[in-house]
């Protein structure tokens, strides 16, 4: 039985999230240091108990949605490892990336969190154009249509009949109106994300890639853009340096997981995202999702 552990992103947040990994070993202490680098106390927002003029409260804030995933993520992490279990390989969607290579020791704790904290202010003062999520399509006229289209990109590749588009505003909606779409979802982000717009904010979080140590992955990654399992560092270094300006390629992460003779999908982290589309996309895998301590016992 081959097992493929998979890393929701943003969309998968909500208030209360983190009440299930506070059992987790070191879990207070994490949440303590993440809110001391943040300036701000992450396992109230979790909560939906904080609330300030000055500050970042609302937990649906990129700067502290992906922090927040990232703590509740990889506490589930250290568990499975301490537990003993290994998946043959494992894959993120957006944010969920930097947890798989975390999961992976590609990356170690401290570093994570420098890189989570600076993608997640880098991408919230992105502020130029939007996404939108379209759903029940013709593929091939999709495909027309935003390469016709100077300023829109696919930057979520989710299944076979849902994308998300990103770019101008105007341009997003001028395509969606000539593809008519069974329905198209306007999503509430700053900016134009996995997309050639993030160029300038990825010059600046690649500078801090340079920084990192990046180590062998001790199971297979699959980047979002590229879906070839890898563990060689500093391939995996250049994938996720092109992260913030490529589209995640997550229809073809479960063909790649299929490939790979993936038997269970195993969705660590809040929500039911990622096993939504396994289970539409993926045949006869069996799926488990792990969001909290009561789970690990599975």
């Amino acid at each position: 039985m081959a097992v493929a552990w998979v890393f929701p992103g943003q969309g998968s947040q909500h208030p209360g999230m983190a009440d299930g990994v506070l059992a987790c070993r070191d879990a207070r202490e994490r949440f303590s240091r993440v809110s001391e680098l943040l300036g701000r106390d992450l396992l109230a927002i979790c909560s939906g108990e904080a609330a300030s003029e000055t500050s970042p409260s609302d937990l649906n804030d990129t700067r502290n949605t992906q922090p927040a995933l990232f703590t509740v993520e990889s506490l589930l992490v250290d568990a499975l490892l301490e537990q003993g279990r290994q998946p043959a390989l494992v894959a993120g969607h957006s944010l969920g990336e930097l947890v798989a290579l975390y999961a992976a020791g590609v990356l170690d704790l401290e570093s994570s969190l420098q890189l989570v904290h600076r993608r997640s202010e880098l991408m919230a003062a992105a502020g130029e154009g939007g996404m939108c999520a379209v759903m029940g399509f013709e593929r091939e006229r999709l495909e027309q249509l935003v390469a016709q289209q100077e300023d829109v990109v696919i930057a979520n590749d989710n299944s076979a009949a849902q994308v998300v588009l990103s770019g101008s505003r105007a341009g997003l909606e001028a395509l969606c109106e000539a593809l008519s779409p069974r329905r198209n979802v306007t999503l509430p982000v700053s900016g134009a994300f996995h997309s050639p717009r993030m160029a300038t904010p990825a010059a600046a979080l690649s500078e801090l890639l340079d920084s990192l140590e990046f180590r062998p992955a001790r199971f297979p990654v699959i980047s979002n853009s590229d879906p070839t399992p890898s563990s060689d560092a500093a391939v995996l270094r250049e994938r996720l340096r092109q992260q913030m300006c490529c589209g995640v390629r997550w229809r073809e992460t479960m063909q790649a997981m299929e490939q790979a003779g993936i038997s269970t999908v195993v969705e660590v982290g809040p929500g039911k995202v990622l096993s939504g589309l396994v289970k539409r996309s993926m045949e006869d895998v069996t799926l488990s999702q792990i969001s909290g301590h009561s789970d690990l016992g599975l």
